[in-house]
C-alpha cells in the first residue's frame, strides 16, 4: 500500500533543482499572494531546511514584496540582527553584544543563516528605509534581557517612568538567570507575585506613548521598548504555566509567537510576512497529536483562523542523514546520525518515491482526489527540536498528523546533513561591517 501511494506522490511532486539554483525560490511563486507565509523546518539542525527556507524568503521578498521575517529566536537577539540589516544607528546598543549567545547557539549561529543575514544587508542597501525587511524574533526566553532592554529606553528618554520600571521589575530580579525557578516559586505559594507590576509597566508604557517617543524620533526605540515589554509580560505568565501543565506553557508560548506576528503586521501596515518555526508550531495543531491528544494549540492554527486563505504553511522534511542537535538541554551540540524513518510514517511514504528532492502541493484542487484522500488517512510525522534521542525515537520525536490539513506544501530532501554552525571560531567579517556586525564574539 505505501508503495502504491508513493508512486501516486511520485506522479504528482514536482522536483525541485538545487537549493542554489534561482529555480528553486521561483517553485513557489504561487505562495507569493499570500500576506503570511508559514516556513517550518522537520528539525533545528539541517542545513536543506535553513537553505531552502531562505531561498523561498529571497524570493518572496525579491518578487512579492515581502517586508517582515519573524523567526523562532529571542526578541533582543533578533533586534540585533534587525538594526543590521536595516542599517538602524546603533549608538543605544551595546557594540560587543553578540546575537544568539546562549543555548542552542547553533539554531542560529551558523553559516546557513549568516549568508541570509549578509544577503539581506545587500538587499537593503539601496532602499528606503520604509521600504526595508526586517527580522523579529517571536520567542519569550528573554526576560532578563528584554527587562534590561525596557529600563534602558526609559533612562534615556524618561528617567522618573525608568524609576518606576525598576521598581516593578525587581520583582523579578532574583530569577533573572533561572525564570522558571519563579514559576516553581509561584506554583508552590499559589500566588502570581509579579505579575501585577509587569502588566501595569506596559499600560503604562502603551498609555504613554507620545510622551516618551522624542521629537524627531521614528518611533523604532519605543516599538522594541514596548515589543521588550510585552515579552516580559508573557514570559510572566509562561514560567508560572510550566508547573500546570505542558500544555498550558505550549499554548501560551504559541499565542505570544502569534500576537507577536499580529503587532508586527501593524507596526508595518499593508506589509506581508514570512514566519520561521519548527514545523510543530506553523503545521496547523488541529490536525495533528498536539491538538487531538494533547490540546495544543500554534501559530500555525492561529494563523489559519485569523488570516485563511491569506495563510500559507510550507514545511520541510527529510529520511534519513545527519543532524546538529544534543541530546539534553544546554548539552554541547553534536553531529548525530537520523534514523531512517519508520515504514508508518509520512516519512517513509516520500522516501518510497525514489525521488531525492520535491515539493507537493498539498492544498485542494492541486491534488488529485484519490492521492489526497488517501494522504488524509492519519500517520506518524517525525518532529526533531534542538534535542535528538535517538534510541527512543518514536516515542520522544513521532506524533500523529494528517498531512493535508497541515499543512498546504511539503518541501521533501530524502536525505540531509546537519548545519554548518560556528561555536568557538570568529565568523568572516567584512572590513566595512565594524561593530554592528550581530554574530561578533
Amino acid at each position: 500500500m505505501v508503495r502504491s501511494l508513493s508512486a501516486k506522490v511520485r506522479d504528482a511532486a514536482q522536483r525541485l533543482p538545487a537549493i542554489e539554483d534561482k529555480a528553486f525560490g521561483a517553485a513557489f511563486d504561487a505562495f507569493g499572494n499570500h500576506r503570511v507565509v508559514l516556513i517550518g523546518d522537520g528539525s533545528h539542525g539541517t542545513s536543506e531546511f535553513y537553505r531552502a527556507r531562505c531561498a523561498i524568503t529571497k524570493r518572496l521578498i525579491e518578487q512579492h514584496n515581502f517586508k517582515t521575517i519573524a523567526i523562532e529566536a529571542d526578541w533582543p537577539d533578533a533586534h540585533i540582527v534587525d538594526r543590521y540589516v536595516r542599517y538602524y544607528p546603533s549608538k543605544k546598543l551595546s557594540p560587543t553584544l553578540p546575537a544568539f549567545n546562549h543555548f542552542p547557539k547553533w539554531m542560529w549561529r551558523n553559516t546557513e543563516f549568516q549568508e541570509f543575514v549578509n544577503w539581506l544587508r545587500n538587499h537593503n542597501a539601496d532602499l528606503p528605509a520604509r521600504e526595508r525587511t526586517g527580522i523579529a524574533g517571536m520567542d519569550l526566553y528573554s526576560m532578563g534581557a528584554s527587562i534590561h532592554a525596557v529600563q534602558d529606553y526609559l533612562r534615556r528618554v524618561n528617567p522618573e517612568i525608568a524609576k518606576l520600571a525598576k521598581q516593578r521589575y525587581s520583582c523579578l530580579e532574583p530569577w533573572m538567570d533561572d525564570p522558571a525557578l519563579y514559576g516553581r516559586q509561584a506554583f508552590l505559594s499559589g500566588t502570581s507575585p509579579c505579575e501585577e507590576g509587569v502588566v501595569r509597566m506596559l499600560r503604562d508604557l502603551l498609555e504613554r506613548r507620545l510622551e516618551l517617543v522624542e521629537d524627531g524620533e521614528d518611533g523604532e526605540d519605543f516599538f522594541n521598548a514596548e515589543m521588550n515589554a510585552r515579552l516580559v509580560r508573557d514570559a510572566e505568565a509562561y514560567y508560572r504555566a510550566m508547573f500546570y501543565g505542558s500544555d498550558d506553557s505550549w499554548n501560551k508560548r504559541d499565542t505570544h509567537f502569534f500576537d507577536t506576528l499580529v503587532r508586527l503586521l501593524q507596526h508595518r501596515p499593508l506589509t506581508k510576512a514570512v514566519v520561521w518555526a519548527h514545523n510543530s508550531h506553523v503545521g496547523d495543531a488541529r490536525y495533528t497529536g498536539m491538538g487531538e491528544a494533547r490540546n495544543e494549540l500554534n501559530i500555525g492554527q492561529l494563523c489559519k483562523e485569523e488570516f485563511g486563505d491569506e495563510c500559507a504553511i510550507i514545511g520541510c522534511s527529510t529520511h534519513t542523514g545527519t543532524v546538529a542537535a544534543a541530546h539534553e538541554w544546554d548539552d554541547d551540540m553534536q553531529v548525530m546520525e537520523v534514523n531512517p524513518s519508520r515504514g508508518d510514517s509520512y516519512e517513509y511514504v516520500m522516501h518510497e518515491t525514489g525521488v531525492p528532492s520535491f515539493k507537493l502541493d498539498l492544498r485542494e484542487g492541486q491534488l488529485a482526489e484519490e492521492l489526497r484522500r488517501e494522504l488524509m488517512v492519519k500517520r506518524l510525522q517525525r518532529f526533531i527540536g534542538v534535542i535528538y534521542r535517538p534510541r527512543t525515537e518514536r516515542y520522544s520525536h513521532y506524533s500523529q498528523a494528517v498531512l493535508p490539513k497541515q499543512m498546504d506544501c511539503l518541501v521533501w530532501f530524502d536525505e540531509t546533513e546537519a548545519l554548518h554552525a560556528f561555536e568557538t571560531a570568529q565568523p568572516h567579517e567584512p572590513p566595512s561591517i565594524g561593530e554592528t556586525y550581530p554574530f561578533g564574539l
